[in-house]
């Protein structure tokens, strides 16, 4: 009888035990597939790999390709970080992690873009998708054309947010590429996937790999991403003087041992990357938004909000010229006052300029024997009440060129004063590197001064250098304008 009061207990054991290993390991997260992919991010060279190609749930790594089509929207005028979207009750109905928006609750975009990146929330997502494309399947045709102009040939998506769906997969591969365009296409906003925590509107976030940033050197981002399917999975990406690196994981067993790997990774990684490399940075890819007017009609005819309507019909129907065309050159009038001159030393046309109008002002003709007034060879002053000078034989194999107002490539941008020519010279090359977008055709140069090298880019335009130096504030850089003078 003792024997038999015994069995009981053990099964009893035995249950327990077995209950608390499904709480503590969740099986469908043990038998999640792994690989890893790690790559040189400044040439695309992959350092390492396994299973790179296999097509596996990504989960919340989706949101990597909602927010770079956000920030496609917003850069190609199709919405602005200040738009109040509306949320819809699919939206709104989204399971956690989630920043908790109501049915019917107006947000700005920015707010929506910080909870998707920092907290990965999925109803922000799903209302970022839904004010980009009218729906949620729309934006996720659109997400898949991007895709596969990135070269993500082994990708589909079928939702803004990550969560499980038949046909939502991707690969290691796959993502590592996403990691890298988000970080050349869009440096003004990758620092979002570094902040530990953002302002999302109606609540504070925090991020959900703030561990690993806070405890790797260099780490920057990127994303996180957790279902049962897919396990714990990560695109990390860390910088360390002029290399940088990113490592992905996918089917993690936990937060804690997926970071660890990603640690290893990424050490890896560095241990690899040659010092110096060649900046081979993927080409972005080409605009695959915007929509016809009937379909933007159509798509806020359903959604019944008036002030959608407006926006998205004005969208549809200007076609927006990233670049301005050059003005087609006017046919000359008849005779008028013009001045031009070609290798002109301006200040010096204008005093000789002054003074024949002075002579002319005061009525004296000079003296025969007078050395007569010399007007600048490289000067012309057409008039039809200059009978004299238009008598005048004109100068030989004469170059004439309109003169610049605009001031030209005279701008420069300041990234800081150092101690010595060589920490100048090496933050000047990092930052080229960096932004080739805005500084490509600039020249370095180092200014010394008594206090410190100054290091500038120079030969800019000013609306370049404007734009180089609030892509570099974007990122924490110190910089500020050089005027011509």
């Amino acid at each position: 009888m003792t024997g038999r009061r015994r069995q009981p207990g053990l099964f009893g054991l035995f249950i327990i035990t077995i209950i608390w290993l499904a709480v503590l390991v969740p099986l469908s997260a043990m038998a999640a597939p792994y690989a890893a992919v790690v790559m040189d991010a400044r040439n695309g060279k992959v350092l390492h790999s396994s299973n790179a190609d296999t097509r596996l749930h990504p989960a919340s790594l989706t949101k990597m390709m909602t927010l770079y089509i956000a920030f496609e929207a917003v850069e190609n005028g199709e919405i602005s970080m200040d738009t109040q979207v509306r949320i819809s009750r699919h939206a709104a109905s989204e399971p956690p992690s989630k920043l908790g928006l109501r049915e019917g609750q107006r947000i700005k975009l920015r707010y929506l873009v910080r909870a998707a990146a920092v907290k990965s929330a999925n109803d922000a997502a799903t209302a970022i998708g839904e004010a980009i494309a009218g729906s949620e399947a729309a934006f996720a045709r659109r997400m898949n054309r991007t895709a596969s102009a990135m070269g993500m040939t082994r990708t589909t998506f079928k939702n803004a947010h990550g969560l499980t769906e038949s046909g939502h997969l991707s690969t290691a591969r796959d993502m590592t590429l996403l990691g890298q365009h988000l970080i050349y296409d869009y440096p003004e906003y990758y620092n979002l996937f570094s902040r530990q925590t953002a302002d999302a509107g109606i609540k504070t976030v925090s991020h959900t790999n703030r561990r690993l940033l806070q405890s790797y050197r260099g780490a920057d981002g990127i994303k996180t991403g957790y279902t049962r399917a897919a396990g714990f999975n990560l695109v990390a990406s860390a910088e360390r003087g002029s290399e940088r690196v990113i490592a992905t994981v996918f089917g993690g067993r936990s937060t804690l041992t997926r970071n660890a790997k990603v640690a290893e990774l990424l050490d890896l990684g560095f241990s690899r990357a040659p010092s110096r490399v060649a900046m081979r940075v993927p080409p972005k890819p080409p605009y695959k938004g915007g929509v016809s007017k009937s379909t933007a009609v159509a798509s806020v005819a359903a959604s019944g909000d008036k002030q959608g309507k407006s926006t998205r019909v004005a969208a549809a129907a200007v076609k927006r010229s990233l670049r301005p065309v050059s003005r087609p050159a006017a046919a000359a009038p008849t005779p008028a006052p013009v001045l031009v001159a070609a290798k002109v030393d301006v200040e010096e046309a204008l005093k000789e300029a002054q003074a024949v109008k002075l002579d002319s002002a005061s009525g004296s003709a000079p003296a025969s024997s007078a050395k007569p007034v010399r007007r600048p060879a490289n000067l012309v002053l057409a008039s039809t009440q200059e009978a004299a000078v238009a008598a005048a034989p004109a100068p030989e194999a004469e170059v004439v060129t309109r003169l610049s107002t605009s001031g030209g490539r005279h701008w420069g941008i300041n990234v800081g004063r150092y101690p010595s020519r060589y920490q100048a010279e090496r933050v000047l090359l990092k930052t080229a590197l960096a932004e080739m977008a805005t500084l490509d055709g600039s020249l370095r140069k180092v200014v010394s001064r008594s206090n410190g090298h100054d290091a500038n880019f120079m030969g800019l335009t000013r609306d370049m250098a404007d734009l180089a130096c609030r892509r570099l504030q974007a990122r924490q850089v110190t910089c500020f304008m050089i005027g011509p003078n």
